[in-house]
């Protein structure tokens, strides 16, 4: 299979995660969880001494986007890594902000001359270590209300991550059933937290959806309310893989 790059867009629960996660699971890809990754840098204890990062885990954990050049210089330098190796990589939500996607050459078109850009910005690196027909974009579409129930009621593994889905019997679980490991909910998926999140995404997040039209990529607009196994079959479909 030829090497792709998958960016999932969508709102706050919008489950792009989930589907990243069964891209990588099934298909072979990577899944570079940048929020995770950023997460676990922010709030690694032996950082805290650094000024630089402990703004930016103050952002993190008000639910605000992190200072757009710091986050695109740490996703840069992941991403050549993971290309180097021979993964296909798939993004859930990132980038985040138009400066991360274009860089310095941010809203100027796609026929602007990068050339005196001072900072490269995700999409180009993207283009070269994979090809452009070769970078595909998802938008997941939630409601609002399906946004805000999915966060505030979702619970993640405090050793492997993994994200558990509501339901009547899963929301009484206090253990991964996967690891074992202890659930907690995160900072970021309390009810305040998450409606700064959809002010986030929107005024922010969503116009790259806009910026990459205007690059000539073709959005792929998916519906993310059926259950995750028929949102991954819609996603396979757009993307041609069988």
């Amino acid at each position: 299979m030829v090497k792709k790059a998958v960016m999932i867009y969508g709102a706050p629960g919008a489950g792009k995660g989930t589907q990243a996660n069964l891209l990588a699971w099934s298909k072979g890809f990577l899944h570079f969880d940048t929020g995770k990754y950023l997460e676990q840098i922010v709030h690694d204890p032996e950082n805290q001494k650094n000024p630089k990062i402990k703004e930016q885990a103050k952002l993190f954990d008000t639910g605000i986007l992190l200072d757009p050049s710091w986050v695109l210089n740490v996703v840069k330098e992941k991403t050549k890594e993971i290309a180097s190796a021979g993964f296909s990589i798939v993004y859930s939500g990132s980038p985040r902000t138009t400066y991360e996607a274009f860089g310095d050459a941010d809203l100027r078109g796609p026929n602007a001359d990068k050339r005196g850009s001072k900072s490269v910005g995700l999409i180009d690196l993207l283009e070269k270590l994979y090809g452009k027909k070769n970078i595909f974009v998802i938008l997941l579409k939630v409601r609002p209300k399906s946004s805000i129930f999915r966060n505030s009621n979702r619970k993640v593994c405090s050793v492997c991550a993994t994200p558990i889905l509501y339901s009547e019997e899963t929301h009484k679980h206090r253990n991964c059933p996967l690891c074992g490991g202890k659930l907690r909910t995160r900072t970021l998926d309390k009810p305040e937290i998450i409606k700064t999140r959809l002010k986030e995404y929107e005024n922010r997040t969503k116009p790259i959806t806009i910026e990459l039209k205007k690059h000539g990529y073709k959005i792929l607009e998916i519906n993310g309310e059926p259950a995750p196994n028929k949102v991954h079959f819609a996603i396979l479909k757009k993307l041609g893989i069988k």
